[in-house]
């Protein structure tokens, strides 16, 4: 099963893969994810759509 997200309007989007390239698509396709890769999160934008940003390691924090 795809990697689903709910965004906050409550529409449902599918994680996918192209290669090195992750989106989001209402549908689930050719190319679904079933986890997260290693070190990111899903953060939404303004206009609700999910996209994935990458997580800074433990104890390499910014001051």
């Amino acid at each position: 099963m795809a990697y689903a997200y709910t965004n906050s309007k409550g529409t449902t989007y599918y994680l996918h893969t192209n290669g090195k390239m992750f989106f989001f698509s209402k549908e689930v396709k050719e190319g679904a994810v079933d986890t997260l890769p290693a070190n990111r999160m899903v953060v939404e934008m303004k206009t609700g759509l999910p996209v994935l940003k990458k997580t800074e390691p433990a104890g390499d924090a910014k001051p």
